[in-house]
């Protein structure tokens, strides 16, 4: 969330800011309501003055045996007024907070104009595209051929976009998943959690993920608890309403979750193979920071995702997304896109960004500056580290022989149990 308090003092820089992003400000509704609130608090601390006045008043009466009875049918008329003042306020507040809970993060300087995937800005690229001299399997022919992969049982057990795998595709994910948990715990520092899968509101309410993505959440009825869409949400949670001495940040986590999604609005997009499922697997980085640190911390997250393509000698490229393209959270994000034989394409496999302090405003997470011994409010950044399931992909793209064979990264080999290629038993 934004700060009340610099949006009214700021709205037009505000307002040119996120236009940039193609959202619309409604600056004369905000002025309007603000303005009103602003009338209506004046009045209740009138009225809160006079109601105290005029106790201290009836209280002295009373000591000194007056009668105090029109004093006190004036202060039950005192009270009637400040209630409904109350009330309106409490209401007034209530329409502006819902306001400000949907404006979306303000671009940072260095985000590219533009509002369309076409106007985000490739960074670097990194590798060699291989060239074959056979033709190219997607990874659906590829795992179905293997008899590894299974969408129709898959279908069956519960519908469109899940996945069964098998044998040593299956344990192929999970070796994916223990390397890239190894290489940030045991190399970037990071460490390991083990975290909730169920959350409830107020942790997707100090993430950014509610109230705008509610219909893009799998709730559990009657309950207060959704299935998480990342492990963002319970490990930048960590930090809600805590503060964090200056000496023991940074804070750096990983954790690997599933991650459950309804795709409400993307029917129709992706629905072939395993690029976009309700149900699929995440290595989560997350780091909490002070402030002055935060864009140096965003390089190096970004770099500790590369790290596992690299590893994986799996061809990537860094995007810069345009201000249009950014979450709704976010300042500044660079998207990693990993080549994809099969679509000819690089395809997205890792979002890393700086969400500043607009998650941390939400959740009430600060750190104590030592300079002025006060809380301030935090910088939160995080990035798949990587996407699993879109890795196994990669890697059953880029490693395929002719034969429809998928051939095992060095790095994984102790991870496989010495398997080195996956073949048709």
């Amino acid at each position: 969330m934004l700060d009340p308090k610099c949006l009214r003092e700021n709205l037009d820089k505000a307002y040119e800011q996120l236009k940039k992003r193609g959202y619309e400000l409604e600056i004369d509704k905000i002025q309007n309501l603000e303005k009103k609130r602003k009338t209506l608090q004046t009045e209740t601390q009138e009225l809160q003055s006079n109601r105290n006045k005029r106790s201290k008043e009836i209280g002295v009466s009373k000591a000194a045996d007056k009668d105090i009875t029109a004093m006190s049918a004036q202060m039950e008329k005192l009270n009637e007024d400040l209630e409904s003042k109350k009330t309106k306020l409490k209401k007034l507040q209530e329409e502006l907070q819902q306001i400000y809970d949907y404006i979306p993060n303000l671009p940072y300087d260095s985000v590219p104009s533009g509002v369309t995937e076409e106007d985000n800005l490739e960074i670097r690229r990194w590798g060699e595209i291989k060239k074959f001299d056979f033709k190219i399997k997607d990874h659906v022919e590829l795992g179905e051929g293997l008899g590894l992969m299974d969408f129709a049982i898959a279908a069956k057990i519960s519908g469109t976009r899940f996945v069964v795998l098998k044998g040593k595709l299956a344990q192929l994910q999970r070796a994916l998943t223990q390397f890239m948990l190894d290489l940030h715990a045991n190399t970037h520092g990071y460490q390991e959690v083990y975290v909730p899968y169920l959350v409830n509101a107020h942790s997707l309410y100090g993430t950014g993920n509610l109230p705008k993505f509610y219909s893009e959440l799998f709730h559990i009825s009657d309950t207060n608890y959704s299935l998480i869409p990342t492990a963002e949400v319970p490990i930048t949670n960590l930090v809600r309403e805590t503060i964090i001495e200056s000496q023991d940040l940074p804070l750096k986590y990983v954790a690997h979750t599933p991650c459950f999604r309804s795709e409400a609005g993307s029917y129709g997009k992706d629905m072939h193979g395993m690029i976009r499922h309700h149900q699929f697997e995440k290595v989560e980085l997350v780091q909490i920071v002070k402030p002055e640190n935060s864009y140096d911390t965003l390089e190096e997250l970004t770099s500790h995702a590369e790290a596992v393509l690299q590893k994986l000698n799996l061809p990537y490229r860094v995007i810069a997304l345009c201000a249009g393209e950014l979450g709704f959270a976010s300042a500044k994000t660079y998207d990693l896109e990993v080549w994809l034989p099969g679509q000819n394409n690089y395809r997205e496999i890792s979002s890393c960004s700086n969400f500043e302090a607009f998650q941390a405003r939400r959740m009430q997470a600060r750190w104590r500056n030592p300079q002025t011994d006060k809380p301030e409010l935090l910088h939160t950044l995080n990035g798949s580290g990587l996407a699993v399931g879109r890795t196994l992909i990669a890697i059953m793209e880029n490693y395929q022989d002719k034969d429809g064979n998928i051939h095992i990264p060095e790095v994984l080999w102790g991870y496989m149990g010495g398997t080195k290629i996956i073949e048709k038993l």
